[in-house]
């Protein structure tokens, strides 16, 4: 059976302060079991979180209905208080940072992209049938 839920990729953007990154980055290392098993709950899987300059962190997840996902960990125990021990990190977050981060607009995505072109492609190309085209010997 073919599923037909469309995957939404998620990603977001927050600020950690510089005087604390180095406790974020060890409270990450690693992140407690029971929210591991929460976010995967949740319906989020391939997530990651990456740190730039300055304390700019990027995080992305992949979900099938991100709604759903936010609303399960907004009433998760166990996410409530992973959020309140992370909410001193963020600069100028309002709010839990698992609900209240910048979500950023995708612009490109390789594989839908390819996807789209190979549709395309196929839909353009000429289907003949050498063998029954007019003015052709059988």
């Amino acid at each position: 059976m073919t599923s037909t839920t469309a995957t939404t990729r998620v990603c977001f953007q927050l600020r950690i302060r510089p005087e604390l990154l180095d406790e974020y980055i060890a409270r990450h290392t690693p992140v407690w079991p029971e929210m591991l098993a929460e976010i995967a709950a949740a319906g989020r899987r391939n997530y990651s979180l990456f740190l730039g300059d300055g304390g700019q962190l990027i995080g992305y997840y992949e979900t099938d209905d991100d709604e759903a996902a936010q609303a399960y960990l907004a009433r998760s125990e166990v996410a409530a208080r992973w959020e309140a021990e992370m909410g001193r990190f963020f600069v100028g977050l309002d709010g839990r940072p698992d609900q209240a981060a910048t979500p950023l607009a995708e612009i490109f995505n390789l594989h839908d992209q390819l996807t789209a072109a190979r549709g395309a492609a196929t839909e353009s190309t000429p289907h003949t049938d050498p063998v029954h085209e007019e003015g052709t010997a059988s």
